[in-house]
């Protein structure tokens, strides 16, 4: 009896690392689509009308911290648990993977203002992770 009840504690455990996992990455995906996306909206509005990247400076930093609130509040909703930790894993994946890119590919680290603005990232995403918590159906008690 007893090794069978550790064998089942310890495929609970996997299971929500599982969980805990895919809902990570799918909130990391989701940043990254919604970035795409605007950013080739803004690339077309740049290119084929008379806007100036300065004077939209402040709508795409706004936009940024949207997508990465959405993030978390997907990772908080498909974890249903623990969304502060889920929201702030997906905002750290998220700018672990702008550093690498801009370290490995650009050649070029974090300057501080950029390090500001990933620590306000990670925590807006567990903003919404908390939120995306609060808001999915299964975690509600009736």
């Amino acid at each position: 009896m007893i090794p069978s009840l550790k064998y089942g504690k310890e495929m609970v455990i996997i299971a929500e690392s599982k969980n805990i996992g895919s809902a990570i990455l799918i909130g990391t995906i989701a940043i990254f689509i919604f970035a795409i996306v605007s950013s080739l909206l803004f690339a077309f509005l740049l290119r084929f009308t008379s806007l100036q990247e300065s004077s939209v400076q402040f709508i795409i930093t706004a936009i940024s911290f949207i997508s990465i609130f959405m993030g978390g509040f997907i990772s908080g909703g498909k974890g249903k648990q623990k969304g502060w930790m889920l929201g702030g894993l997906t905002g750290f994946l998220y700018s672990l993977t702008i550093f690498l890119v801009q370290f490995l590919g650009l050649d070029q680290l974090f300057n501080f203002e950029q390090i500001v603005y990933y620590i306000c990232y990670i925590l807006i995403a567990m903003m919404g992770g908390i939120l995306g918590v609060n808001l999915s159906e299964n975690s509600r008690v009736s």
